[in-house]
C-alpha cells in the first residue's frame, strides 16, 4: 500500500473558534487503537464538546465523538473514551502552566491525518464574553459586505 501524503482534514470545531479567543496551538498525536482509525479513516468524528485536561504530566483528549467501527466485532471502541494525546514534556510543561491562569482551558480545533498519522491540533483558549462574540460577528460581516462592494466595483470596471 503507498504512503498517505499531505493533511485529510476529517473533523474541525469552529465553535471553539466562536466562544474562545485562540491564544496559542498545538499539534499532538492521539493514541488510538485500530477501530477507532478506520472509523476516522472514513471521515467521521465531532469535536464539538471535546476538551484537554493535564494530569500528572499526560495530556487526555475527552468528550471527543468516534463513532463506532461499523464492521468492528467484540474489539471496538467506546464512542466517548478519553484518549491520551502526545506531546513532547516542555510542551506539557507550558500548557499545564498557562492553563492554571483564570479563564483559560486547552481545546481540540481540528483532528486530521498527516503523512498517514492522526493528529489533532489543540489551543490554549481563554473564554469570549458575549459582547465580544458579538463583535466578531460584526467584524465578519463588515469584512463580507466590503467584499461585495469591491467585487461589484472590479466588474464595472470590467465592463
Amino acid at each position: 500500500m503507498a504512503k498517505e501524503k499531505g493533511r485529510k482534514l476529517i473533523a474541525q470545531n469552529k465553535k471553539a473558534r466562536h466562544d474562545y479567543q485562540i491564544l496559542d496551538t498545538y499539534e499532538a498525536g492521539l493514541v488510538l487503537t485500530g477501530t477507532e482509525v478506520k472509523s476516522l479513516r472514513q471521515g467521521r468524528a465531532s469535536l464539538v464538546d471535546g476538551f484537554v485536561q493535564l494530569d500528572g504530566h499526560e495530556a487526555w483528549l475527552h468528550n471527543v465523538h468516534v463513532p463506532e467501527y461499523s464492521q468492528g466485532t467484540w474489539t471496538n471502541h467506546s464512542a466517548r473514551r478519553k484518549r491520551k494525546l502526545l506531546l513532547h514534556r516542555l510542551e506539557i510543561d507550558k500548557l499545564e502552566a498557562k492553563s492554571q491562569e483564570t479563564g483559560h482551558t486547552i481545546v481540540p480545533l481540528a483532528l486530521y491525518f498527516k503523512d498517514g498519522r492522526a493528529k489533532i491540533e489543540i489551543a490554549l483558549a481563554r473564554g469570549k464574553k458575549e459582547y465580544d462574540k458579538r463583535q466578531t460577528l460584526r467584524e465578519k460581516q463588515d469584512r463580507r459586505e466590503a467584499e461585495k462592494v469591491i467585487s461589484a466595483v472590479r466588474r464595472k470596471q470590467r465592463a
